[in-house]
């Protein structure tokens, strides 16, 4: 008779619920029973345990074996409970010292000869432990540096089960060979305890922006005065902006540079991105923080679970997660499929997407920047003269009908993007302006936001609610006259009202104001509704 605990962690989306492995041999018929709502992956354990341990050098035991994982009332999935199933049962068997892997978290797969395989969810699944008060880690080695991201947590990089065995059983540590596989893994041998740079907590060579940001600058874009005027004030409120012009306009080019704009990421806002490209398996190589802003594409082919997260058997992170703290560009939208976009309201408004399945609850972040570009028709020659337009009018009017009006209504910026003259396109006007220097203007107007809104839960414009606005953070008097007759003539819904402020804030705080005026509401206008108002498109440039 033999029993012993240790515990691993459960995802339910990004967060980690902490699970007690306890292991109980009792005389007899050799069996193995797994308990606690597994699924079929990690039912399959029990062959993969037996196998590791075997082939590790330690002896099964032959006995009956009843493996349970508490709390029973939490779905389980996946095979990062490898490790810590082997650790309970060698623990059980006497094999190791049980009061030993109590205090310890185990996270990892396991092969049948025994290597530690890397899963995904590294991140949050050790945040979620060190929440719990769990000190001391066991991870795979190439998953060490990720999982020592996390503050205050003895994080161990193993590579086989014989150096988990040793290290328990206070013996000296074998040095296995690193896998002949294509994953990166750290330069060293045996065990890898990573550390990281005292005066940051950040790994050098993660903390450095990517290489697409440096690639995509904005002096590339020809012309297009207005268009980048728009972006400009997406990137420094967090507004969400709508392009709409003529196949090779410059659509996506603006798109693409959206994010080099973005300030980079906090501390805690790099966390959270990490830990949900981790969940979906897609950290970079050898990168693993992600500091700058994300950038998603999806194809308009997508569909409303691969936009919004879930899938069959455990729900994934869709593309408004992976774009979190950065931005979501949706090419061609009116391609996409009506329930798709439909289903990105919710998100939108919420900064969060809640999938639910029979198997239970899931919650995504998903607070982006969302940009959608779309041409005017399905030829996309379509003008206000229309001399150049071969689409019947009802072809048109259906094409522009797909994107439906709530939708529309949670964007705030709306651009008509004209077609790039010889001119511009030669340059004649001199380059723009580059990303670096405007990146520059929008840091200082995110600067001025963040010290108005200190001690509140918000951090940019975009984020504050219409009362707030209209109660703590009023316009200057009369500046919103003409907001107010567009509300009344139906031109603006509420929403629509309360989004011309905070653009007008936006506005304000590129400029320099100390509140919006009426120079600041009409360009704001202007922006909203797409309907010129004879108010020049500038910004803190040209101010």
């Amino acid at each position: 008779m033999g029993f012993a605990r240790t515990c691993s962690v459960a995802l339910v989306g990004v967060e980690g619920v902490v699970v007690e492995v306890q292991a109980d041999l009792e005389p007899g018929v050799a069996a193995f029973t797994l308990v606690g709502l597994p699924d079929k992956s990690l039912s399959e354990s029990r062959d993969r345990v037996r196998a590791a341990v075997v082939n590790s050098g330690a002896e099964w035991p032959q006995k009956k074996l009843t493996v349970g994982l508490s709390p029973a009332s939490v779905p389980k999935g996946g095979s990062g409970f490898d490790i810590a199933v082997a650790a309970a049962i060698l623990g059980a068997a006497g094999r190791v010292d049980p009061r030993v892997l109590a205090d310890i978290v185990m996270i990892g797969e396991l092969g049948l000869d025994g290597r530690v395989r890397p899963v995904r969810g590294i991140l949050p699944a050790v945040l979620a432990a060190a929440d719990a008060g769990y000190e001391q880690v066991i991870v795979p080695e190439s998953a060490a540096v990720e999982a020592s991201l996390v503050p205050g947590v003895s994080v161990l990089g193993v590579r086989t089960l014989r150096q988990v065995i040793a290290v328990l059983a206070d013996e000296p540590v074998p040095d296995e060979e690193p896998d002949d596989d294509n994953r990166p893994r750290p330069r060293t041998t045996g065990l890898h305890v990573p550390g990281t740079d005292p005066a940051t907590g950040l790994h050098a060579d993660t903390d450095t922006a990517t290489d697409h940001y440096r690639e995509h600058d904005l002096a590339d874009v020809a012309g297009q005065f207005a268009a980048r005027a728009a972006v400009e004030v997406s990137a420094a409120g967090g507004h969400h902006l709508f392009l709409e012009g003529p196949p090779g306009a410059g659509k996506t080019m603006l798109a693409e540079r959206l994010p080099g704009l973005l300030p980079p990421l906090g501390r805690q806002e790099s966390l959270e991105v990490t830990a949900v490209h981790s969940v979906a398996g897609l950290l970079p190589p050898g990168k693993p923080l992600i500091s700058t802003a994300p950038y998603c594409a999806p194809h308009h082919s997508a569909t409303m679970q691969s936009l919004v997260g879930g899938g069959s058997g455990v729900a994934r992170p869709g593309a408004v997660s992976l774009s979190h703290r950065g931005v979501l560009f949706l090419d061609e939208c009116p391609e996409f499929s009506g329930k798709a976009l439909d289903a990105l309201r919710q998100p939108l408004e919420a900064g969060h997407v809640v999938v639910a399945r029979s198997t239970g609850v899931v919650r995504f972040p998903a607070r982006f920047l969302m940009v959608l570009a779309a041409n005017p028709c399905p030829c996309g020659r379509y003008s206000r003269n229309g001399d150049l337009c071969e689409c019947a009018p009802s072809a048109v009017r259906r094409y522009q009908a797909r994107l439906s009006g709530p939708l529309l209504d949670r964007v705030d910026l709306r651009v008509e993007v004209e077609r790039v003259s010889r001119s511009e396109l030669a340059g004649d006007n001199g380059p723009g302006e580059s990303t670096a220097r405007v990146a520059d203007r929008v840091l200082d107007a995110r600067s001025r936001a963040a010290t108005r809104l200190d001690g509140t839960p918000w951090r940019t414009n975009s984020e504050v609610p219409g009362r707030e606005l209209r109660g703590r953070w009023r316009a200057a008097p009369g500046a919103m006259d003409e907001a107010e007759r567009c509300l009344e003539r139906g031109v603006l819904t509420a929403r629509g009202l309360d989004r011309v402020l905070r653009v007008a804030w936006t506005v304000a705080d590129l400029a320099g104001h100390d509140r919006p005026d009426a120079g600041d509401v009409a360009q704001a206008l202007q922006l909203r509704t797409g309907v010129p108002r004879g108010v020049p498109m500038v910004t803190g440039a040209a101010r």
